[in-house]
């Protein structure tokens, strides 16, 4: 298949490319930089002024969009915020304007999404038929991501929202910060240790995402979470099993909210999600259970 991806340069579209390209696939990564092919894979510029990635697309079989700033990059100030939001926005913007101008459409559009947009809960399990939504500063640029991507199924393309987990990986993601107090020997549980993280293996979200574009009945919402999540406390004494590192010294509530800001709800609240979709659609996930996540990854 003929794939374009927006955000190739990413956590995740790295992964992601690299599995497309090993599959065989034709991948157009839309770029800032100037245009390249490397073996199978072409890179095309847009979102600069002059740029026309329509042009050279001319036609595909999957549009994927990962493109926006990093949730985890700098701290949430309302600037930073704001750039979160319309960064988001005016890529998925372009795209839909991508998508509108070629004669023959893509079959389908993956966008990224998170589980950012169900509310905190210590009790609760989410799956994509859950309509109970969060009100924050997260919740609401979900939310409005996953309506302004849901605007190509005018042009009858099936469209796919991969709400993203806590997405683990070797050198990014957030995995390596949450390690390095152990490795320090000073790792221990994050306030209260009750929050839940809803966890993902970098290989299984770019294999979801594989899986989502060759099942033409997989669409709207789509959880991508491994199916056993894990609260907090347990997480912390799981990293520390594996690496040999106590698991010891807390990390109150307060000291985290100084550090981080608003940003401090990343690690301080969670939700229980299940991705009920894919499981039940017959995705196998190849690390399900967090052991075998972090052994493969540590």
């Amino acid at each position: 298949m003929k794939i374009v991806i927006a955000g190739g340069s990413g956590f995740v579209g790295q992964a992601l490319t690299k599995l497309l390209a090993e599959e065989g696939h034709e991948l157009i990564i839309l770029s800032r930089d100037a245009s390249k092919r490397v073996h199978n894979i072409s890179y095309v510029q847009w979102l600069q002024t002059g740029a026309a990635p329509e042009k050279a697309i001319q036609s595909a079989d999957v549009f994927i969009n990962l493109a926006g700033i990093s949730i985890n990059a700098g701290r949430w100030n309302r600037e930073h915020q704001q750039q979160i939001y319309d960064s988001r926005m005016a890529a998925t913007e372009e795209l839909l304007r991508i998508i509108a101008t070629l004669e023959t459409k893509p079959s389908v559009l993956i966008n990224a999404s998170a589980i950012g947009i169900y509310p905190a809960s210590d009790d609760t399990v989410y799956t994509e038929d859950s309509i109970d939504f969060a009100t924050d500063f997260l919740a609401k640029t979900v939310a409005d991501w996953e309506k302004k991507a849901a605007q190509a199924q005018n042009d009858s393309v099936r469209t796919a929202f991969m709400r993203f987990g806590v997405i683990l990986g070797k050198d990014a993601g957030a995995l390596p910060p949450m390690i390095l107090p152990y490795k320090l020997f000073a790792g221990g549980t994050v306030g209260t240790g009750q929050q839940w993280i809803s966890w993902v293996h970098i290989q299984d979200v770019a294999r979801a995402i594989s899986f989502v574009i060759q099942n033409e009945n997989v669409q709207g919402p789509v959880n991508v979470t491994a199916p056993f999540p894990k609260r907090m406390a347990y997480f912390g004494k799981t990293i520390g099993t594996v690496l040999h590192r106590p698991h010891w010294l807390p990390v109150p509530s307060l000291m985290m909210k100084i550090a981080l800001g608003k940003k401090s709800a990343l690690v301080l609240e969670g939700q229980h999600v299940v991705p009920q979709k894919l499981l039940d659609n017959g995705f196998e996930f190849q690390y399900p259970t967090l052991e075998v996540a972090l052994k493969n990854l540590l």
